[in-house]
């Protein structure tokens, strides 16, 4: 076991199941994402390319996707940047709020624009 599933399964309920039931959707979608812990939390990994972290934060499991600026704007409602440049990401605070399928499709969409940098340059 490696430090970031560690760090997963010592999380108090229900944020330990959230994490798990991410890291399941993740690891099924994006099966060559590798599980690494840097910053004090599980990040996702493709290339050496972050795909996103996982981090407990307040009462919510905070999915943080760097690459968010060149998501589609469909996905616009759905995420959160509340008041940070850079990322963005999905919350949630029961393991019966996480949505599978627009999950899955936002992991798709990054899968894609992952070659791409931090910032959209307009």
């Amino acid at each position: 076991m490696n430090l970031a599933e560690a760090h997963i399964l010592k999380q108090e309920e229900p944020y330990k199941s959230i994490m798990l039931q991410l890291q399941i959707l993740i690891e099924h979608t994006l099966p060559e994402a590798k599980l690494l812990y840097k910053w004090g939390m599980p990040c996702y990994y493709i290339e050496k390319k972050p795909i996103c972290y996982l981090h407990k934060s307040k009462d919510f499991v905070d999915v943080g996707f760097w690459h968010a600026a060149h998501l589609p704007k469909q996905w616009d409602p759905y995420l959160i940047s509340e008041k940070r440049k850079v990322v963005k990401s999905l919350r949630y605070k029961t393991l019966v709020a996480i949505d599978d399928v627009v999950f899955i499709s936002i992991l798709k969409a990054l899968e894609k624009v992952k070659v791409k940098g931090f910032y959209k340059k307009n």
